[in-house]
């Protein structure tokens, strides 16, 4: 999988995920010594389309990334969904909508109210 670190080829991605129903969104973030998070890789999936961005690569501007996460026509897919929601709202300044967040659905379906995503796919497939 090639990580992403240029405009370019971020547009060329997210313009594919655009014409998705759904994405799913995971993100990795440093909160070691700062108040606020910082995001160090956003992992993102569609039928057909991977990516990983770089966020800290210095040719990389994030505003296609948000304004993906707030097209209305395209259902993003978290787990444990609260802290990849904060840092968009902190460095985006909107919170993505709408959103499905897998942990809430397997709580509500008698997972347990804080089951890892490991521990969903193992339960549900009984492969690790």
């Amino acid at each position: 999988m090639h990580v992403i670190t240029t405009q370019k080829e971020l547009e060329t991605v997210l313009a594919a995920f655009e014409k998705s129903d759904f994405v799913t969104v995971d993100t990795e973030f440093i909160r070691e010594t700062t108040f606020w998070p910082i995001l160090c890789l956003i992992q993102m999936a569609a039928p057909g389309v991977t990516a990983l961005i770089d966020p800290l690569a210095p040719d990389i501007d994030l505003k296609p990334f948000f304004r993906l996460m707030a097209n209305e026509a395209v259902v993003k897919v978290f787990h444990a969904a609260r802290q990849d929601i904060e840092i968009i709202v902190h460095l985006g300044d909107l919170v993505p909508h709408p959103v499905f967040d897998t942990q809430v659905a397997a709580m509500v379906c008698g997972f347990g109210d804080s089951v890892s995503y490991d521990q969903l796919v193992q339960r549900i497939t009984g492969a690790r």
